[in-house]
């Protein structure tokens, strides 16, 4: 993939995470797609956002199939090709042991990072390999390794998620596409702020250095890195 006018999906881009890899991929050249929930996260992306006039936004579930694969195809015609997607959506709960969990919580945690990721990859790969190119980044979590007490859901949406794109990631070696996974522990972001109030922030990574590890992941110069699961946790 070259440095061009590249057509960047970003699922869950107008996060923390998701808005700093937006505004990534604009600030190199490329037109950026983000889904996203929140119509006010949009906004606040767009005002903000380096290169705006090569930002556009759809709202979408990415959870619902049907509407996945129309967003796709949409995108597709509109552009010619998707030549990266870059999966930043997730949902994250904490605080009780697996016996105190109920199965409205294992629901979430599979839906918001499994079953979307998957749903994801399913309609963009069709057309990557149609062009014989394309780069796909997952989100991962160094949860996904274990040793998570009371995030046990959590990890295990992770752990599968990790499994699947090292799966897929050996289904499409007949083709030009790579497929990678970045593994985060805690980023310094607003919600991680709150929620940890007397943590030390200045040994969190930055959105904007894991987003820069996005950038270089779906890039040229990283087409002999396949496979990976890429640790970003600094010296976390």
């Amino acid at each position: 993939m070259t440095s061009g006018m590249r057509t960047v999906v970003i699922a869950g881009g107008t996060g923390a995470l998701g808005g700093a890899v937006a505004r990534a991929f604009l600030a190199n050249g490329d037109r950026v797609v983000v889904t996203f929930v929140m119509q006010d996260e949009y906004d606040v992306l767009r005002k903000d956002a380096p290169n705006a006039a090569a930002l556009s936004g759809v709202k979408l579930d990415a959870t619902d199939e049907s509407a996945v694969a129309q967003f796709t195809a949409n995108t597709e015609k509109q552009f010619g090709a998707i030549d990266a997607l870059v999966i930043t959506i997730g949902r994250y709960k904490s605080g009780k042991n697996l016996w105190e969990t109920d199965t409205a919580t294992f629901d979430q945690m599979m839906n918001g990072n499994l079953r979307a990721a998957f749903i994801l990859a399913r309609a963009v790969l069709p057309g990557m390999i149609r062009n014989n190119r394309g780069a796909i980044v997952n989100i991962a979590s160094k949860s996904g390794y274990g040793h998570s007490p009371t995030v046990a859901l959590y990890s295990a949406s992770k752990a599968g998620a990790l499994a699947l794109f090292d799966s897929v990631a050996d289904e499409v070696k007949p083709y030009n596409i790579n497929v990678n996974s970045v593994v985060p522990s805690i980023m310094d972001t607003p919600a991680n702020r709150r929620a940890m109030p007397n943590a030390n922030f200045g040994i969190w990574p930055k959105t904007e250095d894991v987003a820069k590890v996005i950038l270089f992941l779906c890039s040229d110069d990283a087409r002999v890195i396949h496979g990976a699961a890429v640790p970003v946790y600094g010296k976390t």
